[in-house]
C-alpha cells in the first residue's frame, strides 16, 4: 500500500471537517481549533521521532505523545483539562482514519497509550494556593515596587513583577495566554495593543483558539499602568513582559534587521555601538515576551524571596490565580475599536467643575477606567 503522509492525512481531515454544515452556525470552528493542535502534533512526531508516515505510527508514539502532555502540564504549560483536549482531537483524527479504511486501528484509543495521560487530580496539591497566600506574595511584591530602588532598572524591574503577579491574581488571564509558549507560534505573549485600559480588558487568545475579551479588574490595571509608565514601550507592538534574556533579544533584533536590508557588516557595527536592548529600543523592534517557563522562574524567585511556600512548591501562573476559571466572565473578541484605546497619557481626563468664568477655573480629573481608585492621575511621579 501506498505510504500516506501524517501531514496529507490531517489536510483531508481537516478539508472534510470544514465543509460538513456549511449552513451550521458553528462550521468549520471544530477544524480551525483541531488544525493548530494536529499541526503541532505532527511536528511533535517527526521532530522527536523522525516519524511523517501514517503507517508507521504505533501506540509507543501515542503513549509518548501523552506523555509529552504530561510532561507539560506539571510544568504549568497546561492544565489537565486541555491536555486531555489535545489528545481527544489527535484520537478523533486517528479514529476517522480507521473509520476511511487508512490505519486497521487507531493507536491513540489503548489503555497503555492513555494511562500516560494527566489526571484532574495531579496538580491540585501545587496548583491552587490559598487566598491568604497570594495576598502574602502580592503584599511583598507590591511593597517592594513602592520602595525607592537604587536605578531607574531595578525600579522597572520591580514594577514589572508587581504587574505580573497582579495581573494574574485579579484577572482569569492564563500565563499561556499572557506570556509566550515557544512550542505554540500562535502564543507569542501579550502586548500593549491587547491592553484597552477605557474599556478595562485584555485581549488574549483562549483555550478555544479564538479571542476572548478578558475584564481586567481595577487592581490588575493600577499595576499595570503604573509598569507601562517606567517600561515606555516605543510602539504598542512591544510585549506586556518582555524577555530578559540578552541572546534571544540579539537574535530577533538581529533577524529583524536582515529584514529590513541590513547586511551582517551593518548589523555588527549597530551593535557595537549599543546593546541589543538598546537598539531595540532605537528601531523599535519589540523583543520576544518572556516566556511561560521563565514566568514560572519569576515566581519561584520571588516565593522564595516572600517565604512563601506550601510543601516545598511554589506559587505557578496557574496557581495564582482566583480558584475559578472564570469562563462565564469572558466573551469573543469584538473587533477593534482604535479610538478607544487609551494610551497611557491619555487615561485621564480634565474637564471644568462648572462653567468657566474666567482664566483662573478649578478643574477636577476623572478616573477614565471607572476604578474609584484614589491614586494620583499623574502615576509618572510616583
Amino acid at each position: 500500500m501506498t505510504e500516506v503522509a501524517i501531514t496529507d492525512a490531517i489536510d483531508a481531515y481537516l478539508q472534510r471537517k470544514a465543509v460538513g454544515d456549511p449552513d451550521g452556525s458553528g462550521a468549520g470552528a471544530y477544524a480551525s481549533n483541531a488544525e493548530s493542535i494536529l499541526r503541532r502534533w505532527a511536528d511533535w512526531l517527526e521532530g522527536e521521532h523522525g516519524l511523517t508516515s501514517l503507517f508507521a505510527l504505533e501506540v509507543e508514539h501515542m503513549r509518548a505523545y501523552a506523555g509529552e502532555l504530561d510532561r507539560r502540564t506539571g510544568r504549568g504549560e497546561y492544565t489537565a483539562s486541555t491536555a486531555s483536549t489535545y489528545y481527544a482531537v489527535v484520537r478523533a483524527f486517528l479514529s476517522w482514519c480507521v473509520r476511511g479504511g487508512i490505519l486497521e486501528a487507531n493507536p491513540a484509543a489503548t489503555d497503555r497509550a492513555e494511562a500516560a495521560l494527566p489526571t484532574a487530580e495531579q496538580r491540585q496539591g501545587s496548583d491552587f494556593w490559598t487566598a491568604e497566600q497570594r495576598r502574602e506574595l502580592e503584599r511583598y511584591v507590591r511593597e517592594r515596587a513602592l520602595e525607592a530602588p537604587s536605578s531607574a532598572s531595578e525600579r522597572r524591574s520591580r514594577l514589572r513583577e508587581y504587574a505580573m503577579v497582579a495581573v494574574l491574581a485579579h484577572s482569569t488571564v492564563r500565563g499561556s495566554e499572557l506570556f509566550r509558549v515557544p512550542e505554540d507560534d500562535r502564543r507569542t505573549g501579550a502586548t500593549w495593543d491587547d491592553v484597552d485600559f477605557y474599556t478595562g480588558t485584555i485581549r488574549v487568545l483562549g483555550k478555544s483558539q479564538r479571542l476572548e475579551d478578558v475584564p481586567l479588574p481595577a487592581r490588575a490595571r493600577t499595576p499595570l499602568r503604573r509598569y507601562r509608565v517606567v517600561l515606555d514601550p516605543p510602539a504598542n507592538d512591544w510585549p506586556l513582559f518582555p524577555t530578559a534574556h540578552a541572546p534571544s533579544i540579539a537574535r530577533q533584533v538581529r533577524s529583524v534587521l536582515r529584514e529590513r536590508g541590513y547586511d551582517e557588516e551593518e548589523i555588527e557595527t549597530l551593535l557595537e555601538d549599543a546593546t541589543a536592548t538598546e537598539l531595540a529600543r532605537e528601531r523599535s523592534i519589540a523583543p520576544p515576551a518572556i516566556t511561560t517557563e521563565g514566568a514560572r522562574s519569576v515566581l519561584k524567585r520571588l516565593c522564595e524571596a516572600a517565604v512563601v511556600d506550601v510543601d516545598g512548591n511554589y506559587l505557578t501562573p496557574r496557581g495564582i490565580r482566583q480558584a475559578q476559571e472564570g469562563s462565564e466572565y469572558r466573551r469573543e473578541a469584538t473587533a477593534s475599536k482604535a479610538t478607544l484605546r487609551a494610551t497611557v497619557p491619555e487615561r485621564s481626563i480634565v474637564v471644568p467643575e462648572e462653567e468657566p468664568t474666567s482664566l483662573d477655573i478649578d478643574r477636577t480629573v476623572i478616573d477614565i477606567d471607572g476604578s474609584g481608585s484614589d491614586e494620583p492621575a499623574d502615576e509618572s511621579s510616583t
